[in-house]
């Protein structure tokens, strides 16, 4: 059975605990510590921090539930009593907006709204979007290096991948910095802040699917050459019409996920290698590195903590037993530093066999489907910065000396990203 623990750093609430929000992998160890499945002491909620345990319920549809994954500690919408909740979970289906994006869907319903993303992952398109990613961020990085630094996350990675999201979903670009303010000025996806409080509807999403609902009719009454056209008139795998609000949703989800997280990875990978000068070199020196560099960035330091599922069945994970309604943590921070998958996974080591294995963009029919477009995204961005730079510092003035740095992050039980960075970049 989970056990929990007593007296450990695993005792303090890893939802609204600051102490927890600058150093999650210390709570994971002491979690980990009791076992790969871990009851919370304070909350009634399973942690995984295992990766077999995390495979295994992220590939596990039959038994566990997305319906949740928004907000994880609010009340379900529906007596959980019984040994099977998939009916009440499906009917409980647009009660709540809270519940209502694609990320929260399962089975067929998932599917039917993911193939809506088709038209955007397409080779040809990624081509191109990838030459409008090398042309910005290069025009990002001369003007940053010729000021000699900036505020990396406003300054460079919120507008670069704000930028080239709207450069692949065809966002007007006179509506592309209204967005860009919307989203930066909304709490972040997991407020701690706020944990116990309803998970209301993000105010970003409603501003931006006024928008996508009118660019999305516009091109069903007068389609265009665009990809914006190609979504609005996509079919279902079944061949049937989308109504327009799933279309919409499914377009702003991506805009906001997309642009959050990839610019969170930025933000890790800059800072470790500002804080790691020969291997910023190594990668300088030799820019095929960096996808590899990117790989285990993304193992050692990912920009998602953690997602949930709900038990819709009594199931178990490994020999624990789950009673349907539980709600499960999946760490995927911690599986992905889990010793019985990585050898010595505390040391960052580019070539890691098999290194692709890892979870930071989930795994089964969940997988983050702009991985490849988040992947792009930094390789492009890391790639113009070694190249018109000789060093990338952090700011003392800001950060403190390298013994005893001062950094924020962004108070999110989800998302592992920087509140700020700023960098000093002396000239190639």
């Amino acid at each position: 059975m989970a056990t929990a623990a007593t007296g450990t750093v695993a005792d303090r609430d890893y939802f609204t605990d600051h102490s927890v929000l600058l150093d999650p992998y210390d709570y994971f160890e002491s979690a980990r510590a009791h076992g790969p499945v871990f009851q919370m002491p304070s909350r009634d909620l399973l942690i995984v921090t295992g990766f077999r345990e995390a495979v295994e319920v992220l590939l596990n549809a039959q038994d566990y539930s997305s319906f949740a994954t928004t907000d994880p500690l609010a009340p379900l919408p529906f007596d959980i009593g019984g040994d099977d909740l998939t009916d009440r979970i499906e009917a409980s289906r647009g009660k709540n907006s809270a519940f209502e994006l694609m990320v929260t869907y399962d089975s067929t319903n998932h599917a039917a709204a993911r193939s809506l993303l088709n038209p955007l992952f397409t080779p040809s398109r990624l081509r191109a979007n990838e030459e409008f990613m090398r042309t910005y961020a290069d025009e990002l990085a001369r003007e940053m290096v010729a000021k000699g630094g900036c505020e990396l996350i406003d300054d460079i990675a919120t507008p670069y991948v704000t930028l080239v999201i709207a450069d692949l979903l065809g966002v007007p670009e006179d509506d592309r910095e209204e967005f860009r303010k919307v989203i930066d000025s909304g709490p972040p996806a997991g407020n701690m802040d706020a944990a116990d409080a309803p998970q209301m509807a993000s105010p970003a999403l409603a501003f931006m699917g006024a928008y996508f609902a009118r660019y999305i009719q516009e091109r069903r009454d007068n389609p265009r050459d665009d990809v914006m056209t190609e979504m609005a008139l996509a079919k279902y795998p079944d061949g049937t019409t989308p109504a327009l609000i799933e279309v919409v949703k499914t377009a702003m989800f991506l805009f906001a996920a997309g642009q959050d997280t990839s610019a969170k990875l930025l933000g890790n990978a800059i800072r470790y290698l500002a804080e790691h000068p020969d291997l910023q070199q190594q990668l300088r020196d030799d820019r095929t590195l960096i996808p590899g560099f990117i790989e285990e960035m993304l193992r050692m330091e990912g920009s998602t903590k953690a997602t949930f599922r709900l038990a819709k069945r009594n199931t178990r994970i490994g020999d624990v037993e789950v009673p349907a309604g539980k709600m499960v943590v999946i760490a995927l921070a911690a599986a992905n530093r889990d010793p019985q998958r990585w050898d010595d996974p505390a040391a960052f080591r580019i070539g890691r066999q098999r290194i692709k294995e890892h979870l930071a963009f989930g795994r089964g029919a969940h997988t983050c489907a702009g991985a490849p477009l988040a992947r792009a995204e930094v390789n492009v961005l890391l790639d113009r910065i070694l190249e018109h730079t000789s060093a990338v510092t952090l700011s003392e003035t800001h950060h403190g000396p390298k013994n005893a740095r001062t950094i924020e992050y962004e108070a999110s039980y989800i998302i592992r990203g920087l509140a700020e960075l700023h960098v000093e970049f002396a000239p190639r």
